[in-house]
């Protein structure tokens, strides 16, 4: 009697291509700051958000995880896609959408909506965009929730031009990290 080993493939270790939450491994985000993710049908028109991000070097991506959470009324649930740049906007489709469900109710930190796609090759050096989107009808175009803010890098300043002192914020960027394998 001749036995046969199965052949498994081994485990993909993924890394990460980019992020930008928090530095202490905890994926921490601003839960109190964020932009709006609509469906067409939602209570309150359609808003949909693109997180760019630039590789260093050739990278396969499988996963990305996002700060997207629910809000209350519709479908809790949200398309994450893949597209490269065109121009400095999402371009051409490269992976999705994929529909995650089951979103934590907002604000909860620090919990990532994931994204699982078949591996997808990009090029270092070239700008990449990950879209929160819905349907444009039926099941999910309801969605109403939010895409919430990175922990601020760089700190705020002040201003003044004669006027008096004027805040100014500094630059936000959506949440996320992007997964996969690098050289």
């Amino acid at each position: 009697m001749t036995l046969f080993a199965q052949i498994q493939e081994p485990a993909v270790t993924l890394k990460a291509i980019y992020t930008n939450l928090d530095s202490l491994k905890t994926d921490r985000y601003d839960d109190t700051r964020g932009l709006a993710v609509l469906g067409p049908n939602s209570c309150c028109g359609t808003q949909f958000d693109a997180m760019s991000f630039t590789p260093k070097s050739n990278s396969t991506v499988y996963q990305v995880q996002v700060a997207v959470q629910y809000a209350s009324g519709g479908a809790n649930q949200v398309n994450l896609s893949l597209y490269a740049d065109s121009g400095g906007n999402p371009g051409t489709l490269l992976a999705g959408p994929v529909t995650v469900t089951n979103l934590p109710q907002q604000p909860t930190c620090c919990k990532l909506a994931v994204a699982n796609f078949t591996p997808v090759a990009i090029t270092g050096g070239s700008r990449y965009w990950v879209v929160a989107d819905t349907p444009l009808t039926g099941t999910g175009s309801d969605f109403n929730g939010s895409w919430y803010f990175a922990v601020q890098t760089t700190p705020p300043y002040s201003v003044d031009l004669g006027t008096g002192w004027s805040f100014a914020p500094s630059l936000s960027e959506l949440a996320g990290k992007v997964l996969g394998t690098t050289p």
